[in-house]
């Protein structure tokens, strides 16, 4: 019995040994608090960590070697952990820290256990000093801001070539489209070439021939209706070059605008008697005006789009009628008017009727180019007007231009 005895008190003294042993050398702080939360033991690695001799921390609350702005606030996390005892982790979900005795903090991990002797509760903290990790952590997370903006950077980057590529896709495709139009404009040139100039070519070469056979004084006659034919054709010819002259020019952005105040209605009489030798036979041109006569506009591009819409009043209208052109100023608007009773444009027609090279149906036997109505709405568009038709087939057509003809 007595040797039975012995074995267990050296057994119980090895433990004494071993826990004291553990207590002093273990890598991790451990203190030991009562119920109203004052340290009664710490070893040597958590006195270490915060900066303590030996039993300077004895009898002290806990709550010291925590920062003063979150001392209250674990007084009572302390009392209520007391009340509901277990064994857990401490804050999990925040950060911790601990304070040194100098007075400086740094991140702390804390596990809590409890044991009860003689009717008191003590809790046992094992506290572990987490600035490594900490720091390891932040180098992680900034690592990973890093290169989440790398990515962001990257993809901006990226972001901007495609659209770059997209640009240059774009102006490739418009650059394309715009070698496509001007091929077809060249083939519909050549073909309009080719028709329209053949006629009046052959006018001016027949006239000629015959102007050299008709040699007497009494063919006098005969000789002046050739020569007045080879100078329609030739005015023809002018014309059809002139229309692929101004198309040229706007098409290349060198019209330039040369504003000026000038009396419309003198401008559009003037036009009237320039034109009036192309009038059918019977045909009659009626100018009427209303309001101020004073505007502020391009009087030569003016002058042009009366010519065309005249011109183009008197080709596609019958003998013996009359051609109305209005014109009206009137709270700083120019507004004009070109009536005539030919025959009209089918509704189908007048949507492409301002495009070029675009002929109506019921106008293709007759010359033309295709290009005045068009070159007439560029030089509206050109001076900030508006134009538009108004047209019934065989009950004639009414053009209306709207100008802001005031001195802004």
């Amino acid at each position: 019995m007595g040797s039975l005895k012995q074995n267990k008190l050296k057994m119980f003294i090895n433990k004494i040994h071993l826990v004291e042993s553990i207590f002093t050398n273990v890598s991790i702080g451990i203190i030991v608090t009562n119920h109203q939360g004052e340290i009664i033991l710490a070893n040597p690695f958590m006195l270490a960590q915060f900066g303590y001799q030996e039993d300077e921390l004895a009898g002290k609350k806990v709550e010291v070697l925590i920062p003063k702005q979150l001392q209250q606030k674990h007084t009572q996390h302390r009392e209520n952990f007391n009340m509901h005892l277990q064994n857990r982790a401490m804050g999990i979900g925040i950060d911790l820290y601990g304070v040194r005795k100098d007075g400086t903090e740094f991140p702390v991990e804390v596990s809590l256990c409890h044991y009860s002797k003689n009717e008191d509760n003590f809790v046992i903290a094992f506290i572990n000093n987490i600035t490594i990790r900490k720091k390891a952590e932040q180098e992680i997370y900034d690592l990973k801001d890093n290169l989440e903006k790398k990515v962001e950077e990257r993809t901006q980057q990226l972001n901007e070539i495609l659209n770059k590529l997209e640009t240059s896709k774009n102006n490739l495709e418009f650059a394309l489209s715009s070698e496509k139009e001007l091929n077809e404009m060249k083939f519909r040139f050549i073909s309009l070439a080719s028709h329209e100039f053949k006629t009046p070519l052959s006018t001016i070469l027949s006239s000629a021939y015959l102007l050299q056979q008709y040699t007497s004084t009494e063919e006098q006659a005969k000789r002046e209706k050739h020569i007045e034919r080879i100078n329609a054709s030739a005015n023809t010819l002018t014309d059809i070059l002139n229309d692929f002259l101004s198309l040229g020019k706007i098409e290349e952005g060198k019209i330039h605008l040369k504003w000026s105040n000038f009396n419309i209605s003198e401008l559009i009489d003037l036009t009237i008697e320039e034109i009036k030798d192309v009038r059918k036979p019977g045909q009659k041109i009626l100018h009427r005006h209303v309001g101020e006569t004073i505007v502020f506009l391009d009087a030569s591009i003016m002058k042009h789009i009366v010519m065309n819409l005249l011109s183009n009043a008197i080709k596609f209208s019958p003998e013996k009628t009359d051609i109305e052109i209005i014109s009206t100023v009137k709270d700083g608007q120019l507004i004009i008017v070109v009536k005539d009773q030919g025959m009209g444009i089918s509704k189908k027609d007048q949507a492409y009727l301002f495009e070029r090279f675009f002929r109506g149906e019921n106008a293709i036997n007759i010359e033309g180019t295709g290009l005045g109505l068009h070159i007439v709405a560029r030089y509206v568009e050109l001076m900030n007007g508006t134009i538009a038709c108004d047209s019934m087939l065989e009950k004639g057509t009414t053009m209306t231009l709207v100008f802001n003809s005031r001195k802004v």
